[in-house]
């Protein structure tokens, strides 16, 4: 199978990966609370190397800023609805998954004043309307580094700046982004990065990450156990334990810490020039048939490795179902971003979203460029 849909979940692992989990469920997979016995003080440290590399990546300052939780959607319900009250403002954009518009639909119903910003037909925001819509109540920019459906990059540096300059939170969805393009928490002033650990990073499902800068508040999400003041009825109100409560992911946990070790013997610069690459042939290539729509810029830059495209007068789930059939894997409809399509002009049909990744080669984008042709001449 030729797998092209890597920004829902990254197929297939680095070997080291599969290694790490099975070796951790065949000898190590204990709670790394408050047992002294050897596997147990194994599994702690294996979660704190972890942190300790997730911190390495994105220069964060400590690991105690450094939350695990089970995907991107769990890590940004942590920091939306942590820090959004009632008669808060918070600006955000069309172009988030709905991960980001779903909480912020809720919130609005609790009395937070929502402002969505549109984009460009290439999915940029602007920033000049983004500062004209700050406000004294503003609490937090909530903003897509790399968008899901065009793969559409933001400018999260000067979007940062304008925040701290402004004194406003700045919260980051990471998702895609995340082990394609190198990210500084420091120099991008970012105060919330929410990521997956299942994509770009290569770790497994069930994966995912929030880093809450030092001096943030933000409120709980979940009670329960936690490895400190198990004997207290309150709920410790230190990170990363005021939201780690109960039996973490450590199998999960220790394959990620293997893709972030990964992504630094191969280097992000070299992982981004190669899927860069690949881009560019694919949109190159698309970009020689008549009857295919590109969406988004019809460039390689600035953008993560994401193509989302229609062929004429084929609807894109029947393409994907016919691209199946020649054995190609690739994603069709929606793709959890509610209300870019409006923008698109693809409210009635979606798209059919091209992700290559890491492992993919120029005979996976030729194999696809003749399987589209096939699947036209032959409608």
């Amino acid at each position: 199978m030729i797998y092209l849909d890597n920004a829902a979940t990254s197929f297939p692992k680095p070997i080291k990966v599969h290694d790490e989990i099975s070796r951790c469920l065949k000898n190590y997979a204990a709670n790394p609370g408050q047992a002294w016995y050897d596997i147990a003080l194994k599994t702690a440290e294996k979660i704190m190397e972890t942190r300790q590399m997730i911190c390495k990546l994105f220069n964060a300052s400590g690991c105690s800023d450094i939350v695990f939780t089970s995907n991107a959607t769990e890590a940004l319900n942590i920091g939306i609805k942590g820090i959004l009250k009632r008669g808060d403002h918070v600006i955000s954009t069309v172009i988030e998954h709905n991960s980001v518009l779903r909480p912020l639909n809720y919130l609005n119903k609790k009395g937070v004043q929502v402002t969505l910003l549109s984009v460009n037909k290439y999915g940029y925001i602007s920033i000049r309307d983004l500062k004209k819509e700050i406000r004294k109540n503003t609490k937090a920019f909530i903003i897509n580094h790399a968008s899901n459906v065009l793969g559409t990059v933001q400018n999260i540096n000067e979007i940062g700046s304008i925040a701290k300059k402004s004194g406003i939170i700045f919260i980051v969805d990471a998702s895609q982004s995340a082990g394609f393009i190198p990210i500084d928490v420091m120099k991008d002033n970012i105060d919330i990065l929410a990521f997956s650990g299942h994509k770009a990073l290569f770790g497994p499902q069930g994966t995912g990450c929030i880093f809450i800068k030092n001096g943030i508040d933000v409120d709980y999400f979940k009670h329960g156990d936690t490895n400190i003041s198990p004997g207290s009825m309150g709920h410790p109100n230190v990170s990363p334990d005021k939201f780690e409560c109960g039996t973490m992911n450590t199998p999960g946990i220790v394959g990620l810490c293997e893709g972030l070790k990964f992504i630094e013997q191969a280097d992000i610069n070299n992982i981004k020039k190669h899927q860069e690459s690949l881009m560019e042939y694919l949109i190159r290539e698309l970009k020689r048939l008549s009857y295919i729509k590109i969406y988004g810029t019809n460039s390689y830059e600035n953008r993560c490795p994401i193509v989302s495209i229609n062929i004429d007068n084929i609807d894109s789930s029947s393409a994907a179902y016919l691209l199946n059939l020649k054995d190609i894997a690739v994603s069709a409809g929606y793709h959890s971003s509610a209300l870019i399509h409006g923008i698109l002009g693809t409210c009635n049909k979606g798209t059919i979203r091209i992700s290559p990744g890491y492992f993919n080669g120029y005979e996976d984008v030729e194999s696809l460029i003749d399987a589209i042709k096939n699947i036209y001449e032959n409608k």
